[in-house]
């Protein structure tokens, strides 16, 4: 699209997150922004003369190559005013102007978000904690998001692939800066995500500005493993500004890995030892996503079947309505009956083949953002799949 290459002129320009967002306020966004008057950025708040001298050169030239770049490594660009782009993230300080999504981002407005994160010098402990804790998170249906770095990011990102459920990844980098073999897989079962775009120089300073889209995109933080001074102290900072909550696993007393962590209950964090411990405080706030039983089998000490999909609520509106307990949806051949009306415009529109999202959203009439909800619920139910190249087919 011809828009999406001012938004990619904001992205790459050698300015802060503040500016880029002070930009968009200020502007609208990114096309009126390049066509406005010479000197007009002067007037936005929180943009340096150097900033606004780098905006004023209104450069196109590398737009072109960064969007060939988007194309081939199949990113999704995402600016502020999409309707996809998360309500969540709009509301915090300096939202990011644009994201660069790799595969499907889920409805995160409407899903149980909890990070799990710590150290990349984890313990085999450490690793075993961040991956089971992920994995029975996931396994009820709750959204594990994870920072993408060894240790026990990516110990996270691993058991929540164990289940069904949709997982994200946020990085702190450009795309094709993160080695993590991971990350491949975390875009197929749901959707790797980085403010930075394609090309962009990674600087140090990138994983500090990642953690307040992460904070952002999370209900709640659960820190695994953390020496006393670490870079998962900082994010939780970050977390505790947006009033997110946090937990922590307890460690050993004369462990450093164990330090932030013990330090964190002391200030105030919740001490959890299993997931039951962590989605607890979730089953008032998400009523149909996971019921009370179900918080108490994932305090169980058996191990998580994998690739087992979590029962999901027959609504499009998980935050508003309320049920007890869901029955399970039928692995194979499921019912199509019982669903919402836009459930049903969805599956309708797919017909007998499978369609990409574009159709999909043209025939039903249904905002972009919307249909990727639906598309979200309907696949963890199991009534369609998500095939290559945008694609969804029904199972039945």
């Amino acid at each position: 699209m011809e828009t999406d290459r001012y938004w990619l002129w904001l992205s790459q320009l050698n300015i802060s997150p503040r500016a880029r967002a002070s930009v968009v306020r200020y502007f609208g966004d990114a096309e009126r922004a390049f066509f406005s008057k010479p000197g007009s950025f002067s007037g936005c708040a929180g943009i340096s003369a150097r900033e606004a001298a780098e905006l004023d050169r209104r450069d196109l030239s590398s737009v072109d190559s960064v969007l060939a770049r988007c194309r081939e490594q199949g990113l999704t660009v995402l600016p502020i005013t999409d309707p996809a782009y998360p309500d969540c993230l709009r509301q915090i300080f300096d939202p990011p102007a644009v994201l660069f999504v790799q595969g499907t981002l889920p409805p995160v407005d409407e899903l149980p978000i909890l990070a799990v994160i710590g150290t990349r010098n984890a313990s085999p402990y450490g690793i075993k904690m961040g991956r089971d804790l992920a994995s029975r998170i996931a396994s009820v249906g709750a959204v594990v998001l994870s920072l993408l770095t060894p240790g026990i990011d990516e110990a996270a990102a691993r058991g929540a692939l164990l289940t069904d459920t949709p997982c994200i990844g946020v990085l702190g980098t450009p795309h094709e800066n993160c080695r993590l073999p991971a990350a491949r897989e975390v875009a197929r079962s749901g959707a790797v995500i980085s403010e930075y775009p394609p090309g962009r120089a990674a600087r140090r300073y990138f994983f500090r500005e990642r953690n307040r889209i992460a904070a952002g995109l999370s209900d709640g933080v659960v820190v695994v493993e953390a020496p006393e001074k670490s870079g998962t102290r900082l994010f939780v900072a970050d977390a505790v500004e947006q009033g997110k909550d946090v937990f922590a696993v307890p460690g050993n007393a004369d462990s450093e890995n164990a330090a932030g962590t013990l330090s964190l209950i002391k200030e105030g964090a919740k001490l959890v030892t299993d997931a039951g411990d962590i989605l607890e405080e979730y089953v008032g706030r998400y009523p149909l996503f996971f019921s009370r039983r179900e918080v108490l089998r994932a305090q169980e000490k058996t191990p998580v079947p994998p690739r087992k999909p979590p029962a999901f609520p027959k609504t499009s509106s998980p935050k508003t309505a309320a049920v007890t307990d869901p029955a399970p949806v039928p692995a194979q051949a499921p019912d199509p009956a019982g669903q919402t009306d836009d459930q049903k415009r969805i599956l309708d529109a797919i017909g007998e083949y499978s369609t990409h999202v574009d159709d999909i959203a043209g025939q039903t009439d249904l905002p972009m953002a919307r249909v990727l909800s639906l598309l979200t619920i309907l696949e963890i139910r199991g009534f369609v799949r998500r095939e290559a190249g945008k694609r969804f087919a029904r199972n039945f």
